[in-house]
């Protein structure tokens, strides 16, 4: 029985020389794929989402009176009034609504309009 414990124990490199040392540099090579998958992962992911949202934030700012927007439910108007945290669509002749400024989707381009009347 006692010599069993032994082969086990020398078979796991507990029992003494030189397969102790090298745990180490097997930890940090383990790290590898893992940190791999990570760098891949931002590139992929997470750079370019925060790339959008610096966008979409800056579009945010540089809101102003008149310019023609597109709202995230698809709603198509021109800004009539701009607050700090709201905005007032003018969406038809006669109708305004006031939606918080977040919902701007995009600003409209010259071309968006040809395609809404054909």
């Amino acid at each position: 029985m006692f010599m069993l414990m032994e082969s086990l124990a020398w078979a796991e490199g507990t029992g003494g020389g030189g397969a102790a040392g090298s745990g180490g540099a097997g930890g940090i090579l383990s790290l590898i794929p893992f940190l791999l998958i990570f760098v891949i992962f931002y590139f992929l992911l997470i750079r370019p989402q925060q790339q959008k949202q610096k966008q979409q934030q800056a579009l945010l700012d540089a809101l102003k009176k008149g310019d023609k927007v597109v709202t995230t439910s698809g709603i198509w108007g021109t800004i009539t009034n701009i607050g700090k945290e709201t905005l007032t669509l003018q969406i038809a002749d006669n109708t305004k609504i006031k939606m918080q400024r977040e919902n701007v989707s995009r600003l409209r381009a010259e071309d968006d309009e040809k395609e809404k009347d054909a």
